[in-house]
């Protein structure tokens, strides 16, 4: 199945900005995580098809998933 995976700010340097990935049924994003090489700690805030998601929710084919790290200012 086909995933479109989003990276947002400090998550996109010396990555990409999105990409189209082949998972396997079944596949979480923890695995998504872990196979795109992505510090797990680095990934605060997770969207699929821009719902929040947690980490042990499964994809589908066509999602589209935004990875966030965390967020501060003032």
């Amino acid at each position: 199945m086909k995933v479109t995976v989003k990276l947002f700010a400090s998550l996109q340097e010396n990555r990409f900005i999105e990409k189209v990935c082949t998972c396997r049924e079944g596949t979480t994003i923890q695995i998504l995580i872990d196979e795109l090489s992505l510090p797990a700690e680095q990934v605060a805030i997770i969207f699929i098809n821009n719902t929040h998601a947690q980490k042990d929710q499964a994809v589908s084919n066509g999602d589209r998933v935004a990875f966030f790290p965390p967020v501060g200012g003032g």
